[in-house]
């Protein structure tokens, strides 16, 4: 006597293992949590004991943002196959919505740390926080660029859709009163 299988938990079908586009939610959520870490590390420590902040971290960040966004114009651009542009790799596409996704998530918990570093500098009225302002500052500017840049790719990485007459007989959808 054979069982029928239960379908596993959390879905069943191909659409379970779909990857969808980043939720702006789960990134607002990892730069508040950020932002909380940093705010209770910085305030527990003795401040001017640590040394100045770096601006290498914010050219990086910066840095990437116009390389994603450059990605998001060239892509989209060979996606609707303009003039002039070469065909669209699939592979390099894929590559690039995960680059997109990962860097979107990272790029929103430095944002946060540098929101809760920033915050607490403009508190703080010592030399070396004030000092640091400007990094913190650019900081936070650079990763939020890079996180629109990153979610600009990931959007330009969408196949768009095909206008009706374009589809194969056998996909259109029938509409009621049309057969």
């Amino acid at each position: 006597m054979t069982q029928a299988k239960s379908p596993p938990p959390g879905g069943s079908g191909p659409d379970r293992s779909r990857m969808g586009p980043t939720r702006i939610s789960s990134l607002v959520v990892a730069a508040l949590a950020a932002a909380a870490v940093a705010w209770l590390l910085i305030s527990s420590l003795y401040y001017s004991g640590i040394p100045r902040l770096p601006w290498l971290p914010v050219v990086t960040l910066a840095a990437l943002a116009v390389l994603e966004a450059y990605a998001a114009v060239n892509t989209r651009g060979r996606i609707e196959r303009k003039p002039g542009r070469d065909p669209v790799n699939p592979l390099m596409v894929a590559r690039f919505v995960v680059l997109a996704k990962a860097s979107a998530l990272a790029a929103a918990i430095f944002a946060g740390f540098y929101a809760g570093l920033t915050g607490w500098l403009f508190v703080e009225n010592t030399r070396a926080a004030t000092e640091d302002r400007p990094a913190a500052a650019g900081g936070l500017l650079a990763s939020l660029a890079l996180v629109a840049a990153a979610l600009w790719l990931e959007r330009s990485c969408r196949v768009p859709e095909r206008p009706d007459d374009e589809r194969e007989p056998d996909q259109r959808e029938s509409r009621p009163g049309q057969r």
